[in-house]
């Protein structure tokens, strides 16, 4: 299923030196996004393509053009709520350039720049789940041009699932990755730094249940084992129980599950399981 991309009024757009006789109408499209996954029962994975808006994870989409010297000449983000989610038109001078599409959602301050095709940080608040493509288009002539592109998922996704009950006093959670980071490249998909990133969340369940927390990093490599380390945290973000995870094994593209106690009064003493289904359907390992 294909949806349709409006531009949106905050773009960026330089043509100064160029008349319009010289330019060409362009139109982008966004197929849908590749996501390859485990179900969520964690019985197998899939891959499937989902319209970019029935995605519920991604509520921005921002476009952006470079000329072969790496100058911005076009860029444009667009929120979910706005009209005709979808469809970019613009203008484009002839010559050669890497298009660059990115898919996100934002929350809280959470701030997403995108710099060059090889450049894109989240400069404010925790990665989040992100899509991306990047592709060479070429303008030739005045032609009206359309040019279609699929988004794939490029980071990690890492799941805390508590075995026990939250407690009165815990507000939220935090999640520090020790390697990996939240700057990374569009073009390869990989992180651009390794030292690290911290996603801390809230904490929705009702106290004496059981919790789920998920935090995203941007990985170097396709496949890469780090640290993590587990808090719990009250209202004035004081660190109440802390574990921590060695090697614990993560894959672009895939999920891994933490589960174990983090709300008891001996929780930095309590083991911990890591699914690794998602790579070979190995046991979980337990740590």
């Amino acid at each position: 299923m294909c949806l349709i991309f409006a531009a949106c009024s905050n773009d960026s757009y330089n043509q100064e030196a160029e008349p319009l006789s010289t330019s060409a109408p362009v139109t982008v499209r966004v197929d849908g996004f590749s996501i390859s996954q485990e179900e969520f029962s964690g019985a197998s994975r899939m891959t499937r393509a989902t319209a970019v808006g029935d995605y519920s994870n991604v509520k921005v989409l921002t476009l952006a053009f470079y000329a072969s010297n790496g100058t911005e000449v076009y860029k444009s983000t667009q929120s979910k709520n706005e009209a005709n989610f979808g469809e970019f038109s613009l203008s484009l001078p002839i010559g050669s350039y890497t298009m660059v599409v990115l898919g996100y959602v934002l929350y809280d301050e959470d701030e997403l720049t995108l710099t060059s095709p090889t450049q894109a940080e989240y400069t404010n608040g925790c990665p989040r789940e992100t899509f991306a493509v990047t592709q060479e288009v070429n303008v030739t002539n005045t032609t009206a041009k359309e040019f279609t592109a699929t988004l794939n998922r490029i980071v990690t996704c890492l799941q805390v699932i508590s075995t026990d009950g939250r407690t009165a006093n815990i507000n939220k959670v935090r999640m520090t990755f020790s390697a990996g980071g939240k700057q990374f490249s569009p073009t390869s998909g990989l992180a651009t730094v390794n030292t690290g990133s911290v996603s801390t969340v809230g904490v929705s369940a009702a106290e004496g249940a059981s919790s789920t927390s998920i935090g995203y990093v941007f990985l170097t490599t396709d496949e890469q084992t780090m640290d993590v380390t587990i808090e719990t945290l009250d209202a004035e973000g004081n660190t109440i129980y802390s574990k921590t995870v060695e090697n614990v094994p993560f894959k672009r593209n895939r999920k891994t599950k933490l589960t174990g106690a983090i709300y008891a009064a001996d929780a930095t003493a309590s083991g911990f399981q890591v699914n690794t289904d998602w790579l070979d359907e190995e046991a979980p390992i337990v740590f």
